[in-house]
């Protein structure tokens, strides 16, 4: 049994394997086809070092571009007129979270290979740098249909009452309200950053949003760049309150508003706002531009198998982890082009570790978008059945067991059932031990607790 509980359907950096089958027809049609002949190109000639038979590179596919064909399929289901809009929203924010997941750990150690000078071939006749240059060729085509997929989601949903809107599409109510909401919940968390040589460069850490500020002072016009760090903790699309109910609107959260109603949600990026404000951070200053850059980091973690305390051993990995490389940096394309120089040299990244993005940066933030009181935009709920044989035993696991081993298909089943087992044998006198693997469980998971 499995810890696990998840809605989405789709994800896993760790789940692929190499694939020992010849390329099949459905490579072909995937839109990574240059990306394939390049690596197949790359595999030509190699064979004659493989001494037993069947170990021919060009019978394997590449483990990682076989996992970024897995995500592009995420993505295909993000344009599936079948599915609910927001439900195809939802895959576009899986898509783009397992994105990010395999920079951090997948990529993070093909790097790491590159810096150690590894030249190791793959299965498939791959070098690691090798690898990482077929890597970047696909996402860039990818990432760039992930950004013209969320063009269109944005526009269906705009139709269905549903609005990202900018600092040009408010009224006066609407920045008073925002203002409020600035003053109140933003500015005590913000910490503006001047960029000179008297303040050090911020630790940014993995999937730290932040936004690069040209500033132009009023009385005399001089430039000043700076930083502002978002800290995790704020939403990214902040909720405006419906017209006409402004004053006892929600605040970032959802409201209880009639699913039949449907009423207008608006919505303002954080990054928009904190920008509206600007002159509460910097008073004196007018903003000329703006964009904001984030960063993945190396959360790899190698086990040592032979290490003498897994715990303490797990402990300093995972410390060290919140300050690994720096793997990718997304950079917005607004960004004035001196303040992205300077990025990306305190940052001391390679230019194939640098990506200019014209859309929306960190795609998978778009999932706070899903609002609960649209059921009419997601699929309807599916309900899980209890497994009978342990409903007949008055819910007790151990009897229905005894009668006869179970299992326990999630999410077909419900996992209500781990639980009382757990409880079940937590609580059994003549259970001597509980040996449980959990794995990718989430932040609210009830046996965590």
């Amino acid at each position: 049994m499995s810890g696990q509980r998840r809605e989405d359907r789709t994800s896993g950096p760790s789940a692929g394997r190499h694939t020992a089958s010849p390329l099949r027809s459905v490579q072909a049609k995937a839109r990574g086809k240059g990306t394939e002949t390049a690596a197949r190109a790359h595999r030509k000639g190699r064979a004659r070092g493989h001494a037993r038979a069947g170990e021919e590179p060009e019978r394997f596919y590449n483990r990682e571009l076989s996992w970024l064909q897995f995500n592009r399929r995420v993505l295909e289901e993000a344009a599936n007129p079948r599915h609910p809009l927001l439900e195809r929203l939802r895959f576009l924010s899986i898509s783009a979270s397992n994105l990010d997941e395999f920079y951090m750990v997948r990529v993070a150690g093909l790097r790491a290979q590159v810096r150690r000078g590894v030249k190791a071939l793959s299965q498939d006749g791959l070098t690691p740098s090798e690898q990482l240059s077929l890597i970047n060729e696909f996402v860039e085509t990818l990432t760039a249909d992930q950004q013209a997929r969320w063009s269109a989601l944005r526009r269906e949903l705009a139709e269905a009452g549903i609005r990202i809107v900018g600092p040009k599409a408010i009224d006066d109510e609407d920045r008073a309200w925002l203002e409020a909401e600035f003053l109140e919940h933003i500015f005590p968390v913000l910490t503006p950053i001047a960029v000179d040589p008297a303040h050090p460069f911020p630790f940014i850490p993995t999937l730290g949003f932040t936004l690069g500020l040209e500033l132009v002072r009023i009385k005399d016009g001089e430039t000043m760049h700076a930083l502002m760090p978002i800290p995790a903790q704020l939403p990214r699309f902040i909720r405006l309150p419906a017209r006409g109910k402004r004053k006892s609107g929600p605040r970032n959260g959802h409201s209880a508003a009639s699913k039949s109603a449907a009423p207008e949600a608006r919505f303002m990026r954080v990054e928009a706002l904190v920008g509206l404000f600007v002159s509460r951070l910097f008073p004196g200053y007018d903003i000329r531009s703006q964009g904001a850059f984030r960063v993945l980091r190396d959360s790899d973690i190698e086990l040592e198998e032979d290490a003498e305390d897994l715990v303490q051993h797990f402990e300093t990995a995972l410390k060290r982890r919140r300050r690994g490389f720096v793997i990718r940096l997304e950079i917005e394309a607004s960004m004035p082009a001196d303040l992205q120089r300077f990025v990306i040299q305190e940052l001391e990244v390679a230019p194939d570790e640098v990506v200019i993005e014209k859309g929306l940066l960190a795609l998978a933030d778009t999932a706070n978008l899903i609002l609960p009181e649209r059921a009419d935009l997601q699929f309807p709920p599916f309900n899980v059945r209890f497994p009978e044989r342990i409903r007949e035993q008055g819910g007790d696991c151990f009897a229905a067991i005894g009668d006869k081993d179970i299992i326990v298909h999630h999410p077909y089943e419900s996992f209500d059932v781990v639980l009382r087992l757990l409880r079940q044998a937590a609580a059994d006198p003549d259970v001597l031990a509980i040996k449980w693997t959990l794995y990718r469980t989430s932040r609210d998971s009830p046996i965590i607790r």
